[in-house]
């Protein structure tokens, strides 16, 4: 155990060093910041879907489009129709089922036009709604027969969002040249594109898209969780006979939302990881600076510690006070690492929720916010655990020249010049 005198010598000695004690604490917190900043994000979309998956949508059944990266039903080539809902319901270890049919929407509230999109759900069968894991802010949700009545996303309920200003329950908005009455406003989703739809039934949207062959972009089915594997086999082999395609040749694909949440866990898991091991590779570098700095610091103190030894300093004395003067550069370098990673993290999460915008020259730049889902957050075993190993990091690069100092040669120190 190193002594107390010990300790506050080599306190002294980091202190008599600044710039070098400084370059080497700066060169261990910008990598241990940048580790902070990437696994809190990373933990907060972790947690986010573990929560859709605990909520509604763990025992939901997607079918779309094989391979379709965009916005399902937009694609003109493809279509599903009510026979295949029905072939979706019939299929064992399926509950229910029901189709959505997906466009993009001119709406217009005071003369202001927007184009987002538009959402049409079988209020009888209202299993897509639980894939958002949220309810009604206000108002209701929409009831079978409610044409020329919609259910609007949250943003529209705030200022500046999606409109100058914000609307209410029972106002009218225009969409597609068709004057709706509202009903009901969703919480917040967490994103703007979903924070930014608007909702219809199912049976109005040949009213407000007369012109157009409204097939489904998506069918979704409510499964028996215990079985979901089996449940999509059935899905799949039913859709299959139905539309008379071989196997390994469907155009469409069956997914649970499981599935497609652990598939982007993994794409997740390879970015956060990439990037975690960029951030270590910066702490290496810095540990290699770490024992520069020591062992430099021991040979300029080669004669400090002869006279160490001399007056009765042990081989382990002198060990540990350089041992602990790596282990506390270390230490300092976590704690600002730590406090820099938690002020830039919420800092980001703040601009991502409520968004930021900055005036310049007469022009307003900025990032409209909205993406709250995205929020990090902030276990103490994250500030602990990269403490911990900023002073591992600081303590093992600096254990060789630490022996190497503790096995100094008293005579030859002393004659050091």
């Amino acid at each position: 155990m190193i002594g107390s005198e010990s300790i506050r010598y080599a306190l002294r000695n980091i202190a008599h060093r600044k710039g070098r004690s400084f370059l080497t604490v700066l060169s261990i917190f910008l990598g241990i910041a940048t580790i902070f900043i990437f696994v809190s994000f990373g933990l907060g979309l972790y947690g986010y879907m573990n929560d859709l998956l605990e909520g509604g949508s763990g025992d939901k059944i997607m079918v779309q489009p094989k391979g379709s990266m965009g916005v399902p039903g937009l694609d003109s080539t493809f279509a599903l129709t009510d026979n295949d809902v029905e072939v979706v319901s019939r299929a064992g270890g399926i509950y229910e089922a029901t189709g959505s049919v997906f466009k993009i929407a001119e709406v217009e509230s005071r003369d202001e036009l927007k184009y987002v999109f538009l959402l049409s759900y079988d209020p009888s069968i209202p299993i897509l709604m639980d894939l958002y894991d949220v309810d009604v802010k206000e108002g209701r949700w929409l009831r079978k027969g409610d044409s020329g009545k919609v259910l609007l996303g949250y943003n529209y309920l705030i200022d500046d969002k999606i409109f100058s200003k914000g609307l209410k329950i029972n106002d009218k908005i225009t969409v597609q040249d068709k004057e709706l009455r509202i009903v009901g406003f969703m919480e917040s989703v967490g994103n703007p594109q979903d924070d930014s739809q608007v909702y219809v039934i199912n049976d109005y949207v040949d009213e407000i898209y007369p012109n157009d062959s409204n097939s489904y972009g998506w069918i979704v089915a409510r499964a028996d969780k215990d079985n979901i594997d089996w449940a999509v086999e059935n899905v799949e082999r039913g859709l299959r006979n139905s539309r008379d395609m071989e196997e390994g040749k469907e155009d469409f694909s069956v997914e649970s939302f499981t599935d497609m949440i652990e598939s982007f866990s993994t794409a997740m898991d390879i970015i956060i990881g990439f990037v975690v091991l960029i951030a270590l590779i910066s702490v290496v570098v810095s540990a290699v600076n770490t024992a520069n700095t020591m062992i430099t610091s021991v040979i300029e103190r080669t004669k400090e510690i002869g006279v160490i030894k001399s007056i009765g300093g042990t081989n382990s004395e002198v060990f540990g006070i350089f041992l602990f003067e790596a282990g506390f550069l270390g230490f300092v370098a976590g704690v600002i690492g730590v406090l820099l990673g938690w002020g830039a993290a919420a800092l980001g999460g703040y601009i991502l929720d409520k968004g930021f915008y900055l005036v310049l020259f007469g022009r307003e730049f900025g990032f409209g916010g909205g993406w709250g889902f995205l929020a990090p957050v902030f276990p103490g075993y994250l500030f602990g655990g990269l403490i911990v190993f900023a002073v591992l990091t600081g303590a093992i690069s600096g254990a060789i020249p630490a022996w190497n100092a503790s096995r100094t040669n008293i005579v030859d120190a002393l004659r050091y010049e």
